[in-house]
C-alpha cells in the first residue's frame, strides 16, 4: 500500500531533521544545483517545502514548489505565511503536471521512487521535462536502485533503515523507516533499476544524464567523523541524478 502523505506530513517533515539529511543529503543535492540565482526554479514531491523555500533563499527568482499531497502543501504554506519569503505552492500529480514551460531548472528530493513501474516513470519524466525550459536542468535525489539488499549494513546508527519486501524486480516496495523521538515513521517506494530510470528521462527528452554518489560535507565529517559515516557513503541508500533538457 502507498504511503498517506496527508497522514504523516508533521512526522516526515521530522524526519527531515536526521543529521545525515543536512550533512549529506542537503549538501550533496545544492552542490549539484549549483548557484540559482535569477533563476525560475520548480520544486517537485517538494513536501512541507524544505527545499523549496531554501532555492529562494539562494536567490532564485522564482520559486514554485508542487506535491501531491494537500496536507504537505498546507504544512508549506502555513510557513510561508508565518515566515514568508516568495514562494509558491501547488497541488499537483507530476505525472499530468501542465505546467507552462518557463522554468529553468526542476528540483526533486525523492520522486521517481514513488514510480510503480516504467510507465509511472515515463510519466513523471515528461512532466519533469514538460515544465522546463529547453537547456533546463533536472537535479533529483533518489532512492539507489543499486542497492544490494544481500549485502546492506544497518543504517540504525542514522536514524533510519530500508528494507526490500522481497527479490528485487520492477515494482518491489522498499520500506523506509525512520526513528523519531515518539515512535517510528514508515514510507514505501518502489524499485526500479537504473536503466529503467534512464530510457525514461532519455524518452521525455533529457539527455547528458549523469549519476552522482552523496557527499559527506566538511561540517559532517567535523561533526561525526569519517568513519561513522563510511557504512552510508560505502553502501548508499540514496543516490542523484542530474540530467538536461
Amino acid at each position: 500500500m502507498s504511503t498517506d502523505y496527508d497522514a504523516i506530513a508533521g512526522d516526515y517533515k521530522r524526519a527531515k531533521q536526521q543529521p545525515w539529511r543536512s550533512f549529506i543529503e542537503a549538501f550533496t543535492l545544492m552542490e549539484l544545483v549549483g548557484d540559482p540565482t535569477g533563476a525560475a526554479v520548480v520544486d517537485l514531491a517538494c513536501g512541507e517545502g524544505h527545499y523549496t523555500r531554501r532555492l529562494r533563499l539562494l536567490g532564485a527568482s522564482k520559486v514554485l514548489g508542487v506535491d501531491l499531497s494537500e496536507g504537505m502543501i498546507a504544512l508549506a504554506r502555513a510557513e510561508e505565511a508565518a515566515r514568508p519569503v516568495g514562494v509558491d505552492y501547488l497541488v499537483g500529480d507530476c505525472r499530468e503536471l501542465g505546467l507552462p514551460g518557463e522554468f529553468d531548472l526542476a528540483v526533486a528530493a525523492y520522486l521517481l521512487n514513488y514510480a510503480r513501474d516504467r510507465c509511472e516513470l515515463a510519466a513523471m519524466c515528461r512532466g519533469v521535462a514538460h515544465c522546463l525550459k529547453p537547456g533546463g536542468r533536472f537535479v533529483t535525489a533518489n532512492t539507489n536502485p543499486g542497492l544490494d539488499f544481500d549485502r546492506l549494513p544497518s543504517f540504525a546508527a542514522y536514524g533510519f533503515d530500508v528494507e526490500a519486501a522481497g527479490a528485487l524486480r520492477e515494482g518491489t516496495p522498499i520500506t523506509w523507516t525512520f526513528d523519531l523521538e515518539d515512535g517510528t515513521l514508515r514510507v514505501e517506494n518502489y524499485h526500479l533499476d537504473a536503466s529503467a530510470h534512464e530510457e525514461a528521462l532519455h524518452d521525455a527528452g533529457f539527455r547528458d544524464v549523469r549519476w552522482r554518489l552523496p557527499r559527506l560535507s566538511p561540517l559532517g565529517e567535523a561533526a561525526k567523523g569519517r568513519a561513522y559515516w563510511e557504512p552510508f557513503l560505502s553502501h548508499p541508500p540514496v543516490i542523484f541524478i542530474e540530467c538536461r533538457k
